[in-house]
């Protein structure tokens, strides 16, 4: 067998969508709508039966450029047609071209690529774990997040999120994570009080600077500069999950640039390429502990 045999046959009739033979091979990870959409341009979205729809999701959050938008089909016509991938092993130009977009218009210095929002948050708890071992010489590190929060489905990342439905029967969840209400400064303080009281245990405070999953809870600017004080204070790393809320959803490029601070560390995802799959770890270079053989990503 060769591998063109692998490769399904093209025909010029494609069989009607069919929602039973779907459901029979997909996995029913998804409470799916009874619409199957089929093409899209601009803003609008059409399903198999020929109905019109105004695309409010826009992909979770992703399509930042609408459906078929012709920018976005040229570049990506033309490095299919160039390039398809070669991986991490060698020098990409355009990873680094897109590196310096982001670090020359945001406070970090440094990006890690990799393919969805919650890696690229896995890889920010990863850099915060190395940085309180090998900087703040913390045994077991701790990471506080927000209760009503969410960063992901894997298991690190539903950790991370405070919200025990999502961790419902995925237990034993990954250690190291300690809850706090959201815009509560008190309940911080004391969070690291209690958890510091006799040796030094939090590494890094991983916040949204506006909740999505939880309801839609801005974060109280007055709250944000104080928890970055208190981070300077103690040497904790603030790292903000701007997945989201980041590539101007908020009104401005970057969620944190409406609370008035900097974050050490920041991720990205979904709006980045306006729905091509992709993630990025950006951090500045006061804590950029990886080094070659630390963390990764195929594509």
């Amino acid at each position: 067998m060769s591998p063109t045999d692998l490769v399904p046959t093209p025909t010029t009739a494609i069989a009607p969508f069919n929602a039973t033979e779907f459901d029979r091979h997909v996995m029913g990870t998804y409470g799916r709508f009874p619409i199957a959409l089929e093409r899209g341009e601009g803003c609008r979205v059409w399903d198999t039966e020929g109905r019109e729809y105004l695309d409010f999701v826009a992909g979770i959050a992703t399509c930042t450029l609408g459906h078929a938008h012709p920018a976005l089909v040229e570049a990506v016509t033309a490095q299919i047609q160039k390039l398809h991938h070669v991986s991490n092993l060698y020098y990409i130009p355009e990873q680094g071209e897109l590196a310096q977009w982001l670090t020359a218009n945001s406070c970090a210095d440094r990006a890690f690529f990799c393919n969805s929002g919650a890696e690229a948050n896995e890889a920010a708890i990863k850099l915060a774990r190395k940085y309180g071992h090998t900087v703040l010489n913390i045994e077991n590190p701790v990471i506080l997040t927000a209760n009503a929060s969410f960063h992901g489905r894997t298991l690190a990342t539903i950790t991370a999120t405070g919200q025990p439905k999502y961790q419902k029967n995925f237990n034993p969840l990954v250690p190291g994570f300690h809850y706090v209400p959201f815009n509560d400064f008190g309940a911080l303080e004391d969070a690291i009080a209690t958890l510091n009281q006799t040796q030094p245990q939090v590494a890094a405070i991983l916040l949204e600077p506006l909740q999505g999953e939880g309801g839609v809870n801005p974060g109280d600017v007055a709250y944000f500069q104080q928890v970055r004080q208190l981070c300077d204070q103690h040497g904790i790393l603030l790292i903000l999950d701007e997945v989201q809320v980041g590539m101007g959803r908020t009104g401005k490029l970057w969620g944190y640039e409406n609370l008035g601070i900097e974050p050490d560390i920041f991720t990205l995802a979904k709006g980045l390429a306006g729905g091509i799959p992709i993630g990025a770890m950006l951090c500045k270079e006061s804590c950029n502990a990886f080094e070659p053989g630390d963390h990764a990503s195929t594509f």
